[in-house]
């Protein structure tokens, strides 16, 4: 969905008529230092993305086996984020030229993908947020909610319910004026879309999100305080990195995608569109692009679990400890602090 609004913006500029517009327009769309660096910042994003999410669904299928509903639903979203990244080089080719030339149905069908996988993303990232305070509050009494197959079954859901909201737009997307772009003239039903998705896409995720992962966090430190202060080393452990997880994916996520919206509404009404405003704008796409290539290295560097996967595949030479989730209750019991596994994302 990115690429959709980028291309509204590049509408909205097109139809100013004003010498200073056209002499800026012109210049936008002229090989300069900015446009250059952009350029290579999509390029990095992009394969720093597929590289970084291939590695997370390699890791589940050849070590982990999705053997938690954990797994199943990062899975999910490391295709999510994987296959949005596909979509980069051509609405990055659209920013950069000025043109698209890969015809009508491409230009159709790289923006449902576009959105589809976004949204299915965003999706992920909220189911895990609630499957975490499961995980790590009570285990055993969410258990009949957590196997993988119930994940799988909510995975699929989540693909679907993506496509409900998108795919409406396939109709009112095409090539005109040699860009791949959305009917002009239903600029008050797409105000209405944009409103939509930001609710859906964003505001209400980042709310569960927050509700959960606080919930999480004080349900941890209510029960050290309920032990009368007297902690384990591994409680310790356990909830400074929990603290660490949340305070990381929030804020991603926030910085990511908060300033792809505020952007896209100030757009919508402010129809005298700046140079320096489309610059900021195009730098709040990449940045909503770069979220998709953040989660991988938040796996990375939060859960111990991934960094010996991810270690075993990139140095199997090396003897790595294989480490393999429980099927229905991994994570964290508050009731029994000795001798688990701390698992936060996986």
């Amino acid at each position: 969905m990115d690429g959709w609004i980028f291309s509204t913006l590049q509408t909205l500029w097109s139809n100013q008529s004003t010498p200073d517009h056209v002499h800026s327009l012109e210049f936008l769309h002229t090989a300069n230092g900015f446009s250059i660096t952009m350029a290579v910042l999509h390029l990095v994003v992009c394969i720093m993305g597929l590289v970084g999410n291939s590695l997370v669904i390699v890791a589940i299928l050849k070590l982990d086996k999705m053997s938690s509903a954990t797994t199943v639903y990062i899975f999910n979203l490391a295709l999510a984020d994987g296959l949005f990244m596909v979509g980069l080089p051509f609405v990055a080719f659209q920013n950069f030229q000025n043109e698209w030339i890969f015809g009508d149905l491409a230009c159709k069908l790289v923006m449902v993908l576009d959105g589809i996988n976004q949204f299915t993303s965003v999706f992920c990232l909220t189911v895990m947020s609630v499957d975490r305070y499961m995980a790590l509050v009570d285990p055993l009494r969410f258990a009949r909610w957590r196997t993988p197959k119930r994940a799988k079954i909510i995975s699929a859901f989540l693909w679907l319910f993506s496509l409900l909201p998108v795919l409406p737009m396939a109709f009112h997307f095409s090539v005109k004026y040699d860009l791949c772009m959305a009917d002009t003239f239903m600029m008050n039903w797409w105000m209405t879309f944009l409103s939509i998705t930001f609710v859906v896409g964003f505001a209400l995720p980042f709310l569960v999100m927050i509700i959960f992962y606080t919930a999480l966090v004080m349900t941890l430190r209510c029960a050290r305080q309920r032990d009368g202060g007297s902690s384990t080393p591994e409680s310790q452990r356990l909830e400074k990195q929990v603290t660490k997880m949340v305070v990381a994916v929030v804020v991603v996520f926030g910085v990511c995608w908060l300033p792809f919206y505020v952007f896209n509404f100030y757009s919508l009404h402010n129809k005298n569109v700046q140079l320096v405003f489309a610059r900021g704008f195009e730098i709040a796409v990449l940045l909503s692009y770069s979220w998709s290539c953040a989660n991988p290295i938040l796996y990375a560097c939060l859960s111990e679990t991934f960094s010996r996967h991810f270690r075993s595949l990139l140095c199997p030479h090396k003897n790595v400890t294989s480490t393999h989730c429980n099927r229905d209750t991994e994570g964290y019991d508050l009731r029994d602090t000795n001798g688990q596994d701390i698992t936060v994302l996986a």
